[in-house]
């Protein structure tokens, strides 16, 4: 039983000297194992041993005082107790016990117990292999494209300043060097950036590459510049919409315009509408069936199509064409993102397709208010709810989406709709 014990570690501090200075000062734990305090107050452990008959004194790591070492952007890891225990720089009063004894056994037998302690950390991987070597590990749970975005938003933002550095080596300083270029101009990818660079890291602590803390956030907002309130994509008024959309009409039917406005009148993403296929569309049940990889949720979805949203498609596509991508590119792929941007573009306008979802968000807010928002979160694909409601709630609300999506399709094009005036009706379905 050793004679130190955790609160005692936590409370040691230097002794101070004769000339009223504070000297390094040592506690015994037993059988070598000794807490050294430096007269700045660091503290770390030293284990004493005879080795072919020779004393030696082998640091064994810094102290960790009650595992707050382990936490990781704020949050505990519990990965980290798996660790190699030869890698570990930062050790609770139990880990160091452990590691002394084992060094001790190593002394005994005749082997060099410094040699063990550092044999494997001569294999702490640069920030680039062990990014590669996370992503090989914590994709086995993700979508491919979950785990594409991840590693090629690393080797654009992240490799470039951190790539050639030991994962030991990377400290707030470092991941502030690497985000700033981004910080304010790519907001939202610079924060998924970070979130990915403490995944690296933490998995890299994990496995006993590093022993430090992971840079502390609070070190990282003082050292970036304040970012802009929001982030959120450019949205019309919706007061604004029904002109837009009513001269967009009035123009050509062009893949990509044909494509916004089908985004319009579906609020769905931008991704989701230049994937879409017609053998996903059935105009007899008006649904428009999303499969889980256009998802940005990974999960299937079914649209309920309003009047225009079909009298558009009709309008578009001949029947003896409808087969394929419904918004098919000039070569036969799908439209790029910056094709239907391009038409905004055009029209002078300075918003994001994207943003038409908050549009539609905003106007069944204020407009339906009737209609309970759990439906207009279920038409933009959205979850509801807590997991447990979510257990619950077995109905996808159709009836109610289809009610809210036909008065939507009604107040943005009424001509589509067939009906005369720009009026939104809410049948007694909704109320």
């Amino acid at each position: 039983m050793g004679k130190l014990t955790a609160s005692k570690v936590r409370g040691a501090k230097p002794r101070i000297g004769p000339n009223g200075q504070p000297v390094r000062t040592t506690f015994q734990d037993g059988d070598g194992l000794i807490l050294s305090c430096a007269p700045t107050g660091a503290k770390s452990w030293v284990l004493r041993v005879q080795v072919e008959g020779k004393r030696r004194d082998i640091g064994l790591g810094a102290v960790d005082v009650d595992g707050a070492g382990r936490k990781a952007f704020g949050a505990e890891d519990d990965r980290l107790a798996a660790a190699p225990l030869m890698l570990k720089r930062s050790l609770t009063l139990a880990e160091a016990r452990e590691k002394a004894a084992a060094l001790r056994k190593l002394a005994k037998t005749g082997a060099d117990p410094v040699l063990e302690r550092d044999r494997e950390r001569k294999c702490v991987p640069t920030f680039a292999e062990a990014a590669k070597k996370a992503h090989a590990e914590l994709a086995k749970g993700w979508s491919a494209k979950t785990g594409k975005a991840f590693l090629a938003s690393l080797e654009q933002h992240a490799v470039p300043k951190l790539g050639s550095l030991k994962v030991n080596a990377i400290g707030s300083a470092e991941l502030i060097a690497s985000l700033a270029p981004i910080w304010t101009d790519k907001p939202v990818m610079a924060r998924k950036v970070r979130s990915r660079i403490g995944q690296v890291l933490a998995y890299a602590k994990a496995q006993g590459w590093r022993s430090e803390a992971l840079p502390d956030m609070r070190e990282l907002r003082s050292g970036l510049s304040k970012q802009k309130r929001g982030g959120h994509f450019a949205a019309m008024p919706f007061a604004d919409l029904p002109e837009f959309f009513t001269n967009e009409c009035a123009k050509d039917n062009a893949a990509s315009r044909s494509a916004v406005l089908f985004a319009i009148l579906t609020a769905a993403r931008s991704g989701e509408v230049r994937h879409a296929t017609w053998e996903r569309i059935d105009l007899g049940a008006q649904t428009w069936s999303r499969p889980a990889e256009i998802m940005k949720m990974s999960e299937p979805h079914i649209v309920t199509l309003s009047k225009a949203a079909i009298a558009l498609l009709e309008n578009y596509t001949p029947k003896d064409m409808r087969s394929g991508l419904i918004f098919a590119g000039p070569r036969g792929g799908p439209l790029s993102d910056m094709a239907l941007t391009k038409l905004l573009r055009s029209a002078g306008r300075t918003e994001t397709v994207h943003g038409f979802r908050s549009t539609f968000r905003d106007w069944a807010a204020e407009k339906m208010p009737t209609i309970p928002a759990m439906v207009a979160e279920m038409a933009l694909a959205h979850k509801v709810g807590t997991a447990t409601e979510q257990a619950y709630l077995r109905s996808d609300l159709r009836d109610m989406r289809r009610d809210l999506m036909e008065a939507w399709g009604r107040y943005v094009s009424p001509s589509l709709s067939g009906v005369a005036d720009n009026v939104t009706a809410i049948s007694k379905a909704a109320g």
